[in-house]
């Protein structure tokens, strides 16, 4: 974050990260003006989350406090006369937050063929491959190909408890758990709990996506995704990986013949410590939680079932509008610990789109 608040979007991240990969011999040596702009920005920022190797157990968010309720097209000119000038945004592409007013735009309501029709995300990336992973370079106590290793298999936490199809269908992410080290016992407690009894405190949702089949599925097979991996020297020479993606997953109720089509978008912030074996008591080939973090949109607002809860067009209704802060499920510009400032603890807010 900038001194001014700002984030650095993701697009100009990505185009510095290729400039910066991208060096070959002869080339100048001086960065471009965006280079440097960027290099700025990240030397600016701050507050960085305290690491595990305090012994502190790792920060948890409620998702209560910034858990909001996703509006659809389908009630557009319900809500427009409700409260005209609520509706803010609902067809825009994601490149700004101030779109003006707009009612019910036909043709853009997302159909069982079509499911991310009228949403930015249509064109994000499909599954894993819309998380960018950045080139490794020997950091802290691990070589070049260590880091690579280290990032894939962050990749691979993020695939196993956000987009893996058994997961999402209820299952248990054994393989995503599998990752975290076991010897990191506060977090071991966290997890055993949020799958026995899921709760305010012990809430699987903040790590893992997770529908009950019995209630919803999923449509087709691709969930969208934008987001980025990073990554830098922590505490005792770690390499502290930061994940911040974003996840789209259409649904439509299970009972058969259904398609009303909704949306569920879970913003996740993870940070994770790859550390050193020598001087940690870590499990080889695992990562110690230092931070986790999620902001929900139409996942349910303070249910604790262990598994997201979308509305539908009649739930919706008969729940009327929120009275909680609007909230665009699609900006990434704000860095998230801003957006959990913003948040009013245990309210839900107004998603100005869905």
């Amino acid at each position: 974050m900038s001194k001014d608040g700002a984030s650095i979007p993701d697009e100009e991240w990505e185009r510095f990260l290729k400039e910066a990969e991208a060096g070959t011999a002869g080339a100048p040596e001086e960065p471009s003006a965006r280079a440097r702009m960027v290099a700025r920005q990240l030397r600016e920022q701050s507050g960085q989350p305290e690491g595990w190797r305090t012994y502190r157990p790792a920060r948890r968010r409620r998702r209560t406090g910034w858990t909001v309720v996703g509006l659809l097209a389908a009630v557009g000119l319900l809500v427009v006369a409700l409260a005209p000038g609520r509706v803010v945004g609902w067809f825009g592409d994601g490149s700004s937050t101030k779109a003006p007013p707009t009612a019910e735009a036909p043709g853009q309501q997302p159909t069982m063929e079509e499911p991310f029709r009228g949403s930015p995300a249509a064109r994000w990336g499909d599954g894993a491959a819309g998380i960018h992973l950045p080139g490794a370079r020997a950091t802290g106590w691990m070589s070049q190909e260590q880091v690579a290793q280290a990032l894939a298999r962050s990749r691979d936490f993020l695939t196993g408890s956000s987009l893996d199809p058994g997961v999402l269908r209820g299952e248990h992410p054994s393989k995503a758990i599998a990752l975290i080290n076991p010897r990191q016992h506060d977090v071991q407690d966290y997890l055993a709990a949020a799958f026995r009894t899921p709760s305010r405190e012990n809430d699987p949702l903040l790590l893992f996506s997770r529908f009950a089949e019995a209630k919803v599925r999923l449509v087709g097979n691709v969930v969208k995704t934008r987001g980025r991996i990073t990554y830098r020297e922590g505490a005792r020479g770690a390499l502290e990986v930061t994940a911040d993606v974003t996840y789209v997953y259409p649904v439509v109720r299970a009972a058969t013949g259904s398609d009303e089509v909704a949306r569920t978008i879970v913003r996740r912030e993870i940070v994770m410590s790859w550390d050193n074996p020598a001087k940690v008591d870590i499990e080889p080939g695992t990562f110690s939680l230092v931070s986790y973090k999620a902001d929900t949109t139409n996942g349910g607002c303070n249910t604790f079932t262990g598994y997201f809860t979308p509305a539908f067009r009649a739930e919706r209704a008969a729940t009327g509008l929120q009275d909680g802060p609007e909230v665009d499920p699609y900006d990434r510009s704000t860095p998230m610990d801003a957006r959990m400032r913003e948040a009013r603890q245990g309210e839900c807010g107004t998603a100005t789109r869905s």
